[in-house]
């Protein structure tokens, strides 16, 4: 038998005889331990199914088909016309007999999810899931069935609400959608494919991510198939952070990427279709474009943030408050924009009547203008361009650039509404490679506004000939800008 003297055994000795290691390993005397890594195991799920699984619910959809036209595609009227006359009807088998006209009957349309949203029947599920329904049906998880009435459904944000006349039911408990972070654990409970109450989970891969104007999807992982749209996404709590919406898929199935609507916008949208049955939402009448790198350091914004107004609604809200194309909107409201997407967000979900601030940087500096908010509507057409001037010849400035420009007659000011400028009559070479064209009126030129040919002679004559320069030009009712590299 072997036998140790503790005290007089080595600290790494001591170390390999604690943990049974066959070998010693040399550990400095003073130095800690290395702790063994704490091995976390997969999340359980099932008191989550147990908590939330009853307030998920399974939607069925039929419409009415007329039966007036038959498996050959022939009309009603025209099938009778072949049988009081006794003649052969075409392209049909003669085994097989036209049949008479049936009353019209509801055909099975889709399969979708939900969720109960208030104890006393309120149901919130997709409006892709209700749109074109001529009957809903709302089957709960104990198997009851019930003919849903269409509350209101928000194409925009592609979200709805349904009532069954019901009370007492298991509402769902809304998560706060701040607190989500990306790498989180979600669960997903829905009908793919019509198999109802499926689970599936999978973790939080992104969030504001940007598919649409309105709507800033959480993306997941999470398994969603046809029949999942509508259900619900649903945090380690218990909560409903999001409603499965969407999914990225090359072939009509679950790809491994997911969208989500937050449940914060969910819930503003339903509130107003419980109110009205319909959603209103702010506008202020400006056509807005991505702010690029160059374009924000040459003009001197620096960052490349905010949303460029290319194009200014004639008497819209922007119109009267003053904004221009080729503003960039900075702030809302005093809220940073920092990506195109976040104004319309932001203008969107301000009621109609509100009296708002847009900061805008204007030509080196920034500006405050006072804006109220009006009611989406509809997109104008674009107006279009009068005849122009007799083109003249272009100045070697010009030339360097590769552009031929002409001015703008009263009337053609009045017809775009603008103060000045002048009209492209050639693109070429430097220009023609940033996106210049023939037709485009060219309102500024290195910050310097251009109210005529000679503001144009004038701001081409102090530019350095070997850096690029921004210019903000207009395209129809649009404006952009372009960088212009001089041709070498």
């Amino acid at each position: 038998m072997i036998r140790i003297d503790w005290k007089k055994l080595p600290s790494f000795a001591l170390a390999g005889v604690l943990m049974g290691t066959a070998s010693l390993v040399a550990v400095p005397h003073g130095a800690a331990l290395a702790q063994p890594a704490v091995s976390r195991g997969l999340p359980d799920f099932t008191e989550l199914v147990e908590q939330v699984g009853p307030s998920v619910v399974n939607i069925r959809t039929s419409e009415k088909v007329s039966a007036r036209t038959n498996t050959n595609g022939m009309d009603e009227d025209m099938l009778e016309f072949f049988r009081r006359f006794g003649v052969p009807i075409p392209n049909m088998p003669r085994q097989q007999r036209p049949q008479r006209p049936q009353p019209d009957e509801e055909q099975p349309r889709g399969v979708g999810s939900g969720f109960i949203l208030t104890a006393d029947g309120y149901v919130m599920t997709n409006a892709h899931v209700v749109e074109g329904a001529d009957e809903v049906i709302v089957t709960l998880t104990d198997k009851r069935e019930f003919k849903a009435k269409l509350v209101g459904a928000d194409k925009r944000t592609d979200v709805a609400v349904v009532k069954i006349d019901a009370t007492g039911l298991p509402a769902v408990k809304v998560g706060d959608v701040s607190r989500l972070k990306v790498g989180e654990w979600v669960m997903a409970i829905g009908s793919p494919f019509g198999l109802e109450s499926t689970v599936t989970a999978g973790i939080v891969s992104a969030k504001q991510r940007d598919t649409g104007d309105y709507l800033p999807f959480i993306q997941t992982d999470v398994a969603i198939n046809p029949g999942n749209s509508g259900g619900p996404l649903i945090n380690m709590r218990g909560e409903v952070v999001g409603i499965n919406s969407q999914i990225y898929s090359r072939s009509g199935g679950f790809m491994g990427i997911s969208f989500a609507i937050p449940m914060d916008e969910a819930i503003r949208v339903s509130e107003q279709l419980r109110a009205t049955g319909r959603v209103t939402r702010g506008r202020i009448g400006v056509q807005i474009g991505q702010v690029s790198k160059d374009v924000a350091e040459s003009i001197g914004l620096g960052k490349a943030s905010g949303a460029l107004v290319t194009g200014v609604e004639a008497g819209s809200p922007a119109d009267k408050a003053g904004l221009e194309a080729g503003d960039i909107i900075t702030r809302f409201d005093g809220k940073v924009i920092d990506k195109l997407a976040d104004l319309p967000r932001l203008v969107g979900n301000t009621k109609p009547g509100t009296k708002s601030t847009v900061t805008v940087f204007r030509r080196g500096s920034a500006k405050d203008l006072g804006i109220t908010i009006a009611e989406i509507e509809g997109d104008k057409p674009a107006s279009k361009l009068a005849e122009r001037e007799e083109k003249p010849k272009a100045s070697p400035a010009a030339q360097l650039l590769g552009l031929s420009v002409s001015g703008l007659t009263d009337a053609q000011k009045k017809e775009l509404k603008i103060r000045g400028g002048v009209v492209v009559n050639v693109a070429a070479d430097a220009a023609a490679r940033a996106g210049l064209r023939e037709g485009d009126i060219i309102l500024s030129i290195a910050n310097i506004e251009i109210t005529g040919v000679k503001d144009f002679e004038a701001a081409l004559a102090k530019l350095d000939k070997n850096k690029p320069v921004n210019v903000l030009y207009r395209r129809g009712e649009w404006a952009q800008y372009a960088l212009i590299r001089p041709s070498k």
